[in-house]
Parts: structure tokens; C-alpha cells; sequence
């Protein structure tokens, strides 16, 4: 355990860190970590605003391309580099994992069984994340409350026990029109698939839009009980 990095962040909970702006949060994370900071971007709207607000900072981006991606995922990847002249580093499973795994299920075996899908999750993006991690002390990501009924108590600071990191959540409480506004008033570029009703977006096998009424989370792993709907990169206590 690291137990210098976890009073650290302790010291940031009491001294109520959270209760200042998202500028002024990450001048004091860099001030603190310098280059020992990370952000993990699927290139959604919440994440696209992140970048935006962390364009100008020596804190790292890195994506998880899982090899199923939409290709408008791709395209958001290429307009985010293009306006924002940022270095995405791409994490990407490890062949004498997935080779494997793909010879003995077969390429869509995610349908088949929850343990496939969640292995299939494992290879592609758990393990890669352990990757991009390592050597990080903090750990910024695009969490919304809204995203999901386990993520309502969250709080913008979180130690994740089991990366042994320092979380922060800068837009955790706002809300999709927040986010819808920020995105017009900066022009920042955003998967045009969340104009066609996909919401949360993943790997293209495994995404779908949503319906009215339906649940935010409703288009991953719809094939699934809802409260099955997790990847294994967020893991809450």
C-alpha cells in the first residue's frame, strides 16, 4: 500500500480541495504531481470537455483502444488531435492474452455468457489500464453521477484501492445538459453518435442507442441484467 500517496489524499479531502474550481483542482494537482498525472479518454462528451479543459497542462491523455471500436470513435480520436495539437497514447490488449482467448471462444463470445463478456473486458481493457497506470499517482476521469445508480454517492476525490492511485472525477455532479452546453460554447469536437441516441459509448459490439424513457446505461451490454453493467475499469467499495 502506499501509504505516503494515500495521506496525500487524505490531506486533499480535508482540506476540501473539491469545493474549488476545476482550474484551480488541477493547477494544485500538477503543482503537487507534476507529470505524475493521467486522464483516460474514450473520446466521449464528458471526456472531450476534460480534454478541453486540460489542453494546455503537462497532464497526460491516454485511450484504451479495445480493437472494436466504433470508427466515429476513431474519427473523434483524429478531430481531438487535429484541434487541440495533444498527444493521445494508445493502450492496446496484449496479443498472447486475446489470441488465445479469441481461438478458444471465438471473436463474439461476449454474447454467450456474462463470464466471457467480463473476460473479454479484462483482456481489452482491465489489463491495459493496469498499464497506463502504472507509475501515476493521480488518475483524472470523465464519471458522471448520472451514469449509473452505483456512481450517485461517489465523491470528486476517490482512492482506488486497487490501482493504488488518487481518482478525480472534475464533472462528476453535472449534469447532460451542462455538458451538451460546454461542448457548443468551446466548439469541442464529440462522437456524433451521441446525436444518434448512443449515450454511453464502447466498443461497437457492445453499444447501442437508447430509447426514451430508457436508462443511461441501457446500451451497454443490453443482453444483460442491469446490474451486470460493468466493465471492471471502475470498481466502487
Amino acid at each position: 500500500m502506499n501509504e505516503d500517496l494515500k495521506s496525500i489524499f487524505q490531506n486533499l479531502i480535508q482540506n476540501n480541495i473539491q469545493n474549488n474550481s476545476i482550474e484551480e483542482v488541477l493547477d494544485h494537482l500538477t503543482d503537487l504531481f507534476h507529470q505524475d498525472i493521467c486522464f483516460s479518454t474514450s473520446f466521449s462528451m464528458e471526456d472531450q470537455v476534460i480534454t478541453d479543459f486540460i489542453k494546455d497542462s503537462e497532464i497526460k491523455i491516454f485511450t484504451l483502444d479495445t480493437g472494436r471500436l466504433f470508427e466515429d470513435t476513431y474519427n473523434t480520436w483524429n478531430l481531438t488531435r487535429s484541434k487541440y495539437k495533444v498527444n493521445v497514447k494508445a493502450y492496446y490488449p496484449d496479443q498472447e492474452e486475446l489470441e488465445p482467448f479469441i481461438q478458444e471462444k471465438g471473436p463474439d463470445s461476449f454474447y454467450t455468457s456474462v463470464d466471457n463478456r467480463k473476460k473479454c473486458c479484462e483482456i481489452r481493457k482491465v489489463h491495459p489500464l493496469k498499464r497506463a497506470l502504472k507509475g501515476n499517482k493521480v488518475w483524472i476521469t470523465g464519471l458522471r453521477a448520472e451514469h449509473s445508480p452505483d456512481r450517485e454517492n461517489l465523491q470528486q476525490f476517490e482512492w482506488d484501492e486497487s490501482n493504488q492511485i488518487i481518482k478525480y472525477h472534475p464533472i462528476l455532479f453535472w449534469t447532460t445538459e451542462q455538458v451538451k452546453d460546454h461542448i457548443k460554447q468551446k466548439q469541442i469536437p464529440y462522437n456524433i453518435l451521441h446525436d444518434r441516441g448512443f449515450v454511453s459509448i464502447g466498443c461497437a459490439p457492445c453499444t447501442r442507442a437508447i430509447q426514451p424513457g430508457e436508462d443511461f446505461r441501457a446500451g451497454r451490454w443490453w443482453w444483460e441484467d442491469a446490474n451486470k453493467k460493468e466493465c471492471g475499469l471502475h470498481v466502487h467499495k
